[in-house]
């Protein structure tokens, strides 16, 4: 099913990622982006410039791998859903933050060029999260039946 609620966004990673894991063995990921808008005043016909800070969250192998290839200052585009979470503080009070979860991240290639190395599609009994190493597992035997090259992401 469809979703309406897509975000796009380029901007610059305000703080490194930070990568955990969740009780389960899950990896996310989180870092702060700064998306800045510039526009000329008509009536002056200065240019004027406003900042928009959000809060990038992924999930999995994305947690892994933008928190081994990102850094504070790269400019990157996030497509994505905004999501709010709430949750109650140590005082007593109820807080709530709207994130940006992110399906695909990827360098800006308009003033940086990247080098993409691809990593080992990983199954599902190969589980999430289990990394160790920092190395990924191997794909092993050959691809299924209903594998298509068309598929490979790159």
């Amino acid at each position: 099913m469809p979703t309406d609620n897509t975000v796009v966004l380029v901007g610059n990673v305000t703080r490194d990622p930070e990568l955990r894991f969740t009780n389960t063995g899950q990896a996310t990921a989180s870092f702060g982006l700064a998306v800045n808008r510039r526009w000329q005043n008509r009536q002056t016909q200065e240019w004027e410039e406003a900042t928009s800070f959000f809060d990038v969250v992924c999930w999995r192998e994305m947690a892994e791998n933008v928190s081994e290839s990102l850094t504070r200052g790269a400019r990157v585009m996030v497509a994505g859903r905004l999501e709010q979470r709430s949750w109650e503080s140590q005082d007593g009070d109820r807080r709530s933050k709207v994130e940006v979860v992110a399906d695909e991240i990827g360098p800006s290639l308009r003033w940086a060029t990247a080098q993409v190395t691809k990593n080992d599609r990983r199954g599902p009994s190969d589980g999430g999260g289990s990394r160790g190493g920092r190395q990924a597992p191997t794909r092993s035997g050959p691809p299924p039946a209903d594998f298509s090259a068309d598929e490979e992401p790159f």
